[in-house]
């Protein structure tokens, strides 16, 4: 072998390894979350619920009835975008509510609606996502006090996101908007929380208001039947 190919060989050998390294990193990094490739996650709160009970009150019956018009399509930034995928918290003995937040969209939209996880399991869910979902847009409906910890699964910071430590326990009319890049990495410059305007009384119940605004007509004029006081 020429003497110099023998002093070069060494360095060679060196950029090809470091070359092979770079493709692989590249390579595992767009396959981390092969799910949420180009995908939009979009988060609720569950409709309005009693004092007393494990089911929505009438102004959260009211509320996921307005869901099934508000998101099909929800215009959002130009896109009209439809939930090809529904995801609700499993029942318990204490609330099924999230289930019944989305009945009407599912039955408008002709989808299922997954309940593969309860209200801890948020790790679980997005882990799920992740590795096993084809749906270009996913809604999720949760309990109000693990949303947070579900931005933060994601990738999010849900203080930040929502311009408050925690979620207001009286706040029912937020949407949170995820939006994630062609290697399932969250956006998070794109990701916002939209105040919904459903019903009579949203903008005045739900503090720190931000992000974009998207409105909906009320459903009926106020006072409105059912409506809480």
């Amino acid at each position: 072998m020429d003497p110099n190919v023998r002093r070069l060989l060494p360095r060679l050998l060196m950029v090809v390894a470091v070359a092979v390294s770079v493709v692989a990193l590249s390579f595992a990094q767009g396959a981390t979350a092969p799910g949420l490739r180009n995908v939009t996650v979009l988060i609720v709160r569950h409709a309005e619920k009693p004092e007393v009970g494990r089911e929505l009150n009438a102004r959260g019956e009211q509320r996921a009835t307005a869901y099934a018009d508000y998101f099909d399509p929800l215009k959002l930034g130009g896109q009209a975008l439809i939930p090809q995928r529904l995801i609700a918290t499993a029942d318990s003995a204490e609330s099924m509510r999230p289930w019944q937040t989305l009945i009407p969209l599912s039955q408008r939209l002709q989808l299922p609606i997954e309940q593969p996880y309860a209200n801890n399991d948020v790790d679980k869910l997005v882990e799920l996502l992740r590795k096993k979902n084809q749906a270009k847009t996913v809604l999720i409906a949760w309990h109000h006090g693990h949303i947070n910890k579900l931005i933060a699964a994601f990738g999010g910071d849900g203080p930040a996101l929502i311009g408050q430590p925690k979620w207001p326990v009286d706040v029912y009319d937020w949407l949170i908007v995820l939006r994630f890049d062609d290697k399932g990495q969250l956006i998070l410059s794109r990701s916002q929380k939209i105040q919904e305007h459903l019903l009579p009384g949203d903008i005045e119940q739900s503090p720190g208001q931000s992000g974009f605004s998207a409105p909906a007509p009320p459903l009926c004029p106020p006072p409105c039947a059912g409506q809480d006081h």
